[in-house]
């Protein structure tokens, strides 16, 4: 199976009292009274320094996520950091896959210049570039950006349609849709991958997105932090693997990913000493302090989408946060010895047919030094158990570059262009 490592970039000192004073960790977090602005600088380095670290310890892919307004991770535009990463992961020769998991279409008013961005980074890679492609948080989109919730699945929809034929269209042609118009489209550079980077949707379990995604043999990765996954993502998953043997599709892992936060320590106690401030500070002032408002709003997502994240509630904003006790029983994060990790891993790649998994290393407050640790035990004692995992599929990952052993898209994929997510 592949492993990626997947980035937050939080801002690692918000003070004891932000719970007190300060309903969320978006939208409203006021940026002057919080934050120190050498430590964001340190923060923001911090970040990159550890995806580097990862990539050296040999993970398969570095990971990036789209956020704005946001403490938990301050990252609203991820090609920035990508085109870092690209160039010093080629530079030191690592053949490794440059991800961003959350590009955001439902909120951009400027399509053709993702299309660029990701064309460019791309090439700069030498065709290292995996592209996803969520729809949007509602805090991001349509708070932060101003889209109205009900255009927030159209406008994906045309954007995601128009970066697909601005990457594979051979000439230059106009385009005039609804939200986006362009005498002649003729973009510069065009992707290095041939016909397009292979491309995956990124979601919370919407039956809508993983059709589409199944449909037009995208990849799919889940993210549903926050709620045990042998309970949130093993109907998502049973639901996706149901659609696809009645629509005559192969199962092949590599289609899916899931993101997952794991902690790994010499034992289960000695996990506990060194995590656990960290990821209770994540749960009461990070990630775990974005309000249910803030992830959906009427209009914005399908009656099957709200199901799905409705049935994972974020607790009230005066209720205390969950303890690392708590997070761990409850399968929020994964936690403990290397042979406590690596069996309940294991055991969601083999019940859910995942073939990649999206590991989050960094939580919260945790610091640079402590971060690498977590990196290197789990490279070193978590990783080699995990790899063999569905290695009998390795020859038919068209869902991976080619530069870096995948196989070339299908023709479903590289027919994508003109297709819509509805």
């Amino acid at each position: 199976m592949k492993l990626t490592y997947l980035q937050q970039v939080p801002y690692r000192h918000l003070p004891d009292d932000f719970t007190d004073r300060h309903s969320e960790s978006v939208v409203t977090n006021p940026f002057y009274e919080l934050v120190d602005r050498d430590l964001l600088h340190t923060d923001l380095r911090a970040a990159l320094d550890e995806s580097m670290h990862a990539a050296r310890a040999g993970f398969d892919a570095v990971a990036l996520q789209e956020h704005g307004g946001s403490s938990y991770d301050i990252n609203p535009n991820p090609d920035l950091g990508a085109a870092a990463l690209a160039y010093a992961t080629g530079a030191e020769g690592l053949p490794v896959g440059i991800s961003l998991l959350g590009r955001s279409l439902g909120k951009s008013r400027e399509p053709l210049r993702v299309a660029e961005e990701l064309a460019w980074l791309d090439c700069l890679s030498g065709g290292r570039l995996l592209p996803g492609f969520p729809v949007g948080l509602a805090y991001d989109a349509n708070v932060n950006a101003g889209v109205p919730p009900i255009e927030t699945r159209s406008r994906y929809d045309e954007n995601l349609e128009l970066i697909l034929r601005a990457w594979t269209e051979r000439e230059p042609f106009p385009w005039n849709g609804r939200y986006f118009q362009s005498m002649g489209v003729n973009i510069w550079p065009r992707p290095y991958q041939d016909p397009h980077p292979p491309i995956s949707i990124t979601g919370i379990g919407n039956p809508h997105t993983t059709r589409f995604a199944l449909e037009r043999d995208l990849g799919f990765n889940l993210v549903a932090l926050g709620s045990d996954p042998k309970i949130a993502a093993a109907p998502i998953f049973d639901s996706m693997w149901s659609m696809a043997a009645q629509m005559g599709l192969d199962a092949n892992p590599y289609r899916v990913a899931m993101a997952v936060t794991v902690l790994v320590g010499e034992t289960d106690e000695d996990a506990e000493r060194l995590y656990a401030r960290h990821v209770e500070y994540s749960l009461a002032r990070g990630i775990g302090r974005i309000p249910m408002h803030r992830l959906a709003l009427p209009g914005g997502i399908s009656p099957q989408g709200l199901k799905a994240l409705m049935s994972r509630p974020s607790p009230p904003a005066d209720l205390a946060a969950p303890s690392y006790a708590d997070a761990v029983g409850a399968g929020v994060v994964v936690a403990g010895s290397p042979a406590t990790v690596r069996e309940i891993l294991a055991d969601y790649a083999r019940s859910f047919r995942l073939g990649n998994l999206l590991v989050f290393l960094q939580v919260g407050s945790m610091p640079i030094e402590l971060t690498k640790h977590n990196i290197d035990l789990f490279a070193a004692e978590v990783a080699p158990h995990l790899r063999p995992i569905w290695s009998e599929y390795d020859e038919d990952n068209r869902w991976w570059p080619v530069a870096l052993g995948g196989q070339p898209a299908s023709n479903k994929q590289a027919e994508t262009a003109g297709a819509r997510l509805t």
